[in-house]
């Protein structure tokens, strides 16, 4: 036990290092905007996340593991810490990167040190989810602006009414926002050990399964909420206020955008429905809320005609998701060398 606990500590760090980065966002334009209290929106993060991440993360995990089915605890040990490593290392200078491309880094270096084949075919599905992610994020935010701008301009709401209304609507979306970012994201924390770790499944109320998965993903998301208590509030400040200064309503529709394409990577349901009706399915893979919230902020500036966007800001965060993959990358091959050298470990 004591062994297992030592390897699934790198996977844990990664959940803390993804709640101190990642998982802040859904609430970061709403703390920012001073419409909700840092403590209120870790508490509510935190509970929603967790639940996210055991009823629904199953989906996303599979496209990982088609990526690269790292099946031995020590490498997966690896992979999860040089993804850790990368994600601390940019939340240290206060951006918020993409857990995401940090823990497909570290397969990807797994995969060359154990002189495995990388489907460039996932690869690409991946990537293009890395690009689409802000994009789409973008669109519905610019949407969203226009159909709330018409709605409140055609009924007469007092302006304190609005900011109640406004506040209760952050509140709402950013539990759905941490809910999907749990579903979407727990692949990142625990996938790579699914292949690996030695639970067993167990039933608990007398009549309800919980599987060896939804273990190793409460383990993740839990985590993931210490980090956001303990670690979160410098880059919810640079989501809140870095790139484009939010007003109260804006800053609901940010995390409403930001939500609503967490949750399409994430469902089965949604999949499954575009299936039946013989529409192309969306890819479930665990996408960056990081760059859902960074896309879903441009699209509010560009809404409002394009100025004050604050380009010096958003060039780093680029420049972050760029290094991000590459850094987990070089860092998991040197380690799964150390791993399997010096301390003799069998990493594949």
């Amino acid at each position: 036990m004591a062994q297992l606990l030592f390897f699934l500590s790198s996977g844990l760090f990664l959940g803390w290092s993804l709640g101190a980065n990642d998982a802040a966002n859904v609430f970061g334009t709403a703390v920012g905007a001073r419409m909700i209290k840092f403590r209120t929106a870790a508490v509510i993060c935190s509970i929603f996340v967790i639940i996210g991440a055991v009823t629904g993360g199953a989906g996303a995990s599979h496209t990982l593991g088609k990526l690269g089915a790292v099946n031995s605890l020590s490498g997966a040990f690896t992979v999860a810490l040089s993804a850790a490593l990368a994600v601390f290392m940019m939340t240290r200078t206060g951006l918020p990167v993409s857990t995401s491309q940090a823990i497909v880094g570290g397969i990807i270096g797994w995969n060359f040190f154990s002189g495995l084949s990388t489907d460039t075919t996932v690869i690409q599905k991946i990537v293009l989810t890395w690009v689409l992610c802000p994009v789409l994020a973008c669109f519905f935010a610019v949407l969203l602006y226009f159909i709330i701008r018409k709605g409140v301009s055609r009924l007469p709401v007092h302006i304190f009414r609005l900011d109640v209304y406004t506040r209760w609507g952050l509140i709402v979306a950013g539990a759905f926002g941490s809910y999907s970012l749990g579903a979407n994201n727990i692949a990142n924390v625990m996938g790579v050990f699914v292949e690996s770790v030695p639970f067993e499944d167990f039933t608990i109320f007398g009549s309800v399964v919980f599987t060896k998965t939804q273990q190793l993903f409460f383990l993740g998301a839990s985590a993931i909420a210490l980090g956001v208590f303990t670690y979160s509030k410098r880059v919810m400040g640079t989501v809140g206020k870095g790139i484009y200064s939010l007003s109260p309503v804006t800053a609901f529709i940010v995390v409403l955008a930001s939500s609503l394409v967490l949750f399409v990577f994430a469902s089965t349901g949604l999949r499954d429905l575009l299936i039946s009706l013989h529409l192309t399915p969306i890819p479930l893979v665990p996408v960056s809320s990081s760059q859902a919230v960074v896309g879903a902020v441009i699209g509010i500036g560009i809404a409002k005609g394009g100025r004050n966007i604050r380009f010096n800001a958003l060039g780093r965060i680029v420049v972050g998701w760029v290094a991000t993959p590459i850094i987990s990358a070089v860092l998991c091959f040197v380690l799964l060398y150390f791993m399997q050298n010096v301390f003799g470990a069998a990493v594949n």
